[in-house]
């Protein structure tokens, strides 16, 4: 926090990959991090870096804060949702599962080989730091307020996120409704794939890209919207999207320096 006052005052344009700018409420974050916010003032002035939803906001900022890695899987496989109208705001699940280095770089018991090899298991059940982050930014575009359950676990790979979503729907629309509507929220978005119907996502086809893979379902008998997400953590789950955030404030093409695998 305070290196990043520091460079603001001094004129440095910033992407912060900490969680620090990412609540605009300061108390929610001193809630969940368990630490005081030493920076309020610049809460006002960070943009949330999610370049598929706030681009425009994006090239005139000078603070982004860089999306946490689960949050940017989640966000974008429900913002066509929301921004949309189509699915329950108070009744969304989401189950997600990360490999070991979205477990953070600190040494502990859980990620030593032993441990989280051969084994899958489910971890922050009481409350994962990144729900508060996904339902601020879920509720903006909803314009209300919207509740996520969220589980995440912890499965004995190197990176990669796989997010399986289940909304509700207020709509009887059918799966090709809704690839569509998919396809038209994203159509200028270089870095997210729509994928045809009966297809959904794997890890290994976003390992080491900047890519999020989108896959979707109509469950119509319980008029619910499965929707499968994966992204690398690594990468547009962190570092690539930072890139990506500083290429749109700079004026480059989104798209430099993360095309290769």
């Amino acid at each position: 926090m305070g290196i990043v006052g520091s460079l603001y005052i001094n004129g440095k344009r910033i992407v912060d990959l900490s969680a620090d700018f990412r609540l605009k409420d300061y108390l929610t974050y001193e809630k969940w991090y368990e630490t005081r916010h030493r920076e309020k003032d610049l809460l006002k002035e960070a943009v949330y870096g999610l370049p598929e939803l706030n681009k425009d906001k994006i090239k005139k900022a000078r603070l982004i804060a860089n999306p946490g890695c689960y949050s940017t899987a989640v966000i974008l496989a429900l913002a066509p949702l929301l921004k949309n109208n189509l699915v329950k705001e108070d009744d969304i699940i989401v189950d997600a599962k990360s490999g070991v280095s979205g477990a953070g770089r600190n040494l502990s018991l859980k990620t030593h080989f032993p441990e989280i090899n051969e084994n899958f298991y489910a971890y922050e059940v009481e409350g994962h730091r990144h729900i508060p982050e996904m339902e601020q930014e879920l509720s903006i575009l909803a314009q209300k307020k919207v509740k996520i359950t969220f589980i995440p676990h912890l499965i004995p790979v190197n990176r990669g996120i796989l997010a399986t979503c289940y909304a509700l729907l207020k709509q009887p629309l059918t799966t090709d409704n809704f690839l569509q509507i998919y396809k038209d929220f994203y159509k200028k978005e270089p870095f997210i794939d729509i994928l045809d119907k009966g297809q959904f996502p794997q890890i290994k086809e976003v390992t080491n890209s900047n890519r999020c893979r989108l896959g979707l379902m109509v469950d119509k008998e319980k008029r619910r919207l499965l929707i499968i997400s994966a992204v690398d953590n690594l990468v547009k789950g962190a570092a690539g999207q930072a890139v990506q955030n500083m290429n749109i404030m700079c004026g480059y093409d989104e798209k430099m320096g993360l095309e290769g695998e």
